[in-house]
């Protein structure tokens, strides 16, 4: 029977700019939301900035995330670039890099050397870019796919307080959104620390933390602003 294992490693790229967004997108957002509906403004008003806050915060996380991911994947290009130009050019010199790594791994030279021989013939660049380049098909650098995952997951996240904020009662639309706010992101801060096998309890408190620091911090000043002078 094939034994089949599955690494969280595989998940890093995408669910990192997944968190990441939808963390961001109802942090912001509902911060947003009560710091305005904080300061006396109508409901109107609130949700009209809560929309503006959805969009320019979706296309600021793509834009960042692509510039961010698309420096690392032309970093990795160009290393790459430079590996097989130093393969083609220098092959001996690269076979013993390789049975020096082994080596260092604790293979005997002899040993070292054949797998080193072996791995050259069959994918010299694809060895290199792993053993000495640190780059795999997992880790590799995907501009489009983080950004998309950004995007996506910052609109989900900024949905939930502009929702709220929506068809909650008018003397209770700030507390509805920070307790739904702060609900979500226990939820969303124990699913990441689940899925990348961190403890549920410290990720879902770290997340919750900052949430309502940032919720609190915009409240207040939504007050000290919004008050008559």
């Amino acid at each position: 029977m094939r034994h089949i294992e599955r690494h969280r490693t595989a998940h890093v790229g995408w669910l990192r700019a997944a968190v990441l967004g939808a963390n961001d997108g109802l942090i912001s957002t509902a911060s947003l939301v009560v710091g305005v509906a904080a300061s006396g403004t109508g409901r109107a008003a609130v949700l009209v900035a809560g929309v503006a806050g959805l969009v320019a915060g979706s296309m600021s996380m793509a834009a960042g995330e692509y510039v961010s991911v698309s420096s690392q994947s032309d970093t990795e290009t160009a290393d790459l670039a430079r590996e097989r130009e130093e393969l083609a050019t220098q092959p001996e010199h690269e076979l013993e890099e390789l049975v020096g790594i082994y080596q260092s791994r604790g293979l005997s030279l002899e040993l070292a050397r054949e797998v080193a021989v072996q791995l050259t013939e069959r994918d010299a660049l694809g060895v290199h870019a792993r053993e000495e380049l640190g780059i795999t098909d997992a880790t590799a650098a995907r501009p489009l796919q983080a950004a998309l995952a950004s995007a996506a997951a910052f609109a989900v996240g900024a949905a939930l307080p502009v929702v709220v904020a929506a068809v909650a009662p008018a003397e209770w639309l700030g507390p509805l959104v920070i307790g739904t706010a702060l609900v979500l992101l226990v939820v969303l801060g124990a699913l990441a620390a689940r899925v990348g096998g961190a403890p549920v309890v410290r990720g879902a408190f770290r997340v919750a933390l900052w949430g309502a620091l940032a919720m609190g911090a915009s409240a207040l000043v939504g007050r000290l602003v919004g008050a008559p002078v």
